[in-house]
């Protein structure tokens, strides 16, 4: 039996380097031009049979010449990287935020993999602004403090500014909005060049700080490993006291506070921070703060629960909520936080158009699914299948599933009545622009900041596909439902657009000031 086992363990890992190697060099390859074509054609098919409003923002004729164009322009085989260079802008034109094209990046096997994760590229502990044309260092997770505030001049000879424009016709917000691009590009910057570029061993930076340029080396490095200080040979072999029953049992009870915080607020181990912030700005308790980056982890219901309870029992009279930079998640748990945030009945979001009956099959069954979990998809069909059924309904010919978000529901009873303000950018995408729909369109809350990224008059998000072209192996992602409030404005394609506008510069970046929350605070008085 043990023989077997490791057969079996052999055999797993022989074929995970041969597919490996044989992927590997398949996007290095030069596909021919034929072959590139039939992929345009490919996902052009897939955007069609899949995506319930292709057409919104952009004609179908346009659609159909642009694609036609990148086909024609095809002239000379290339690889997997200058195919998505060439594919990326021309799927950008479909003008919804949540379609995405991947570059092909190099696979490595399980040695290879085991290697790598003992070091860390101090290029990725960089965060980044792009702010008047220019590419800033917002923030250095590594020891470098001092290149914070510093502009990008070049990297690798590449000057940043050219680099940062041609990643902003690599994807698209929803409809004509433009205030994602800026916002979007600063916050995956070191995505979209690794996407550009490959994996890398070290990057030469050119920077700028006041009037000095300087160029830093950034390599991959040895991650820092837990040291334990050598004692003194005198001390060597004294050993500390054994911790009492008490010292026990309270170190137990802190790790498993901690446990539970971590999940509350949704801990971010790579950013040692939370997704959910809540406390009171100044002295007492009449301004509340709440700073949501996501709507992606954790026990949300906990959360909010626990913080409008403490809002409630204070009798707060102030309420800021900030959606900055946050790119949406749960539409759950957005309808969860828009309970406590209305005082009145509401229908969360429509019914959401699809384009077939099963769309959870869609999901499950894409070429990119696991060979395990399209087993579990397939002995779990019957259950899948009538649950589609039961909740994807026709009408006037189209194609609709009902969430259980598009029920009328009630307030919950701790609702906020007090003063409402929304911090808004135009990385407020997604579950964050429904959910600022909503307050916007019943005149709940104060907006300050710029506009969403997201649209007001809703997304195709919900459920995705993941669908990877046969030759390039590039994978496109898109949504399968339209996710949608009840309320709309005209013209549509434009996002939640704040009352009181309030974009960033330069200075307020180098001064580390907030102008947007300030404005707030003086609003209120408490600046």
């Amino acid at each position: 039996m043990k023989n077997l086992l490791l057969c079996i363990s052999f055999l797993i890992l022989t074929t995970s380097c041969v597919s490996v190697k044989r992927y590997n060099e398949q996007i290095t390859n030069l596909h021919s031009i034929e072959d590139l074509q039939k992929d345009v054609d490919k996902l052009y098919k897939q955007l069609k049979k899949n995506h319930p409003r292709l057409y919104q923002y952009t004609p179908k004729e346009t659609l159909d010449f642009k694609f036609d164009s990148l086909k024609k322009s095809i002239k000379t085989p290339m690889n997997s990287r200058a195919f998505y260079k060439k594919l990326a802008p021309v799927v950008a034109n479909v003008r919804q935020g949540h379609i995405a094209v991947s570059s092909a990046s190099k696979q490595f096997n399980k040695q290879e993999r085991k290697e790598l994760k003992k070091k860390k590229f101090e290029f990725y502990d960089l965060d980044f602004e792009y702010l008047e044309g220019k590419l800033w260092v917002k923030a250095n997770r590594g020891k470098d403090s001092t290149l914070v505030g510093s502009e990008v001049i070049s990297i690798n000879d590449e000057p940043a500014k050219k680099l940062v424009e041609t990643y902003k016709t690599r994807f698209s917000s929803d409809g004509y909005n433009t205030t994602l691009y800026n916002r979007y590009v600063s916050k995956g910057f070191v995505y979209y060049y690794y996407k550009d570029k490959g994996y890398l061993d070290s990057l030469e930076i050119t920077f700028k700080n006041k009037d000095s340029l300087f160029t830093k080396i950034l390599k991959r490095i040895p991650k820092k490993e837990k040291t334990t200080e050598k004692l003194a040979d005198s001390l060597k072999n004294i050993k500390p006291p054994k911790p009492s029953k008490e010292e026990k049992k309270e170190k137990k009870r802190l790790a498993k506070k901690r446990k539970k915080d971590n999940r509350k607020y949704g801990y971010i181990s790579k950013r040692k921070q939370y997704t959910r912030n809540f406390n009171f700005i100044g002295k007492d308790s009449s301004v509340a703060y709440m700073k949501i980056r996501s709507f992606t982890n954790g026990n949300y219901k906990k959360f909010y629960k626990e913080s409008f309870k403490k809002i409630d029992s204070l009798k707060t009279k102030y309420f800021i909520l900030d959606l900055r930079d946050n790119g949406g998640g749960r539409i759950a748990e957005i309808e969860k936080l828009y309970s406590y945030l209305t005082d009145r009945e509401y229908q969360f979001i429509l019914e959401s158009e699809v384009t077939n009956r099963t769309p959870f099959f869609k999901y499950l069954m894409s070429n990119t699914t696991p060979n395990g979990l399209k087993v579990a998809a397939g002995i779990l069909s019957p259950i899948v299948l009538v649950h589609n059924l039961l909740h994807v309904k026709k009408k006037d010919g189209k194609l609709y599933y009902k969430f259980g978000e598009s029920k009328i529901k009630k307030p919950n009873p701790l609702n906020y009545k007090g003063k409402m303000y929304v911090l808004i950018n135009g990385n407020s995408f997604s579950a964050s622009s429904l959910l600022s729909t909503h307050l916007k369109a019943t005149r709940r809350a104060i907006f300050v900041g710029e506009e969403t990224g997201g649209a007001y008059n809703g997304t195709v998000a919900g459920i995705y596909k993941l669908y990877r072209l046969p030759t390039s192996k590039l994978k496109i992602r898109m949504g399968l439902m339209q996710i949608e409030a009840p309320q709309k404005q005209t013209p549509d394609g434009y996002g939640v657009k704040p009352d009181v506008e309030i974009l960033p510069t330069v200075k307020d970046f180098q001064s580390h000031s907030d102008p947007q929350l300030n404005w707030i605070l003086k609003d209120i008085g408490k600046l």
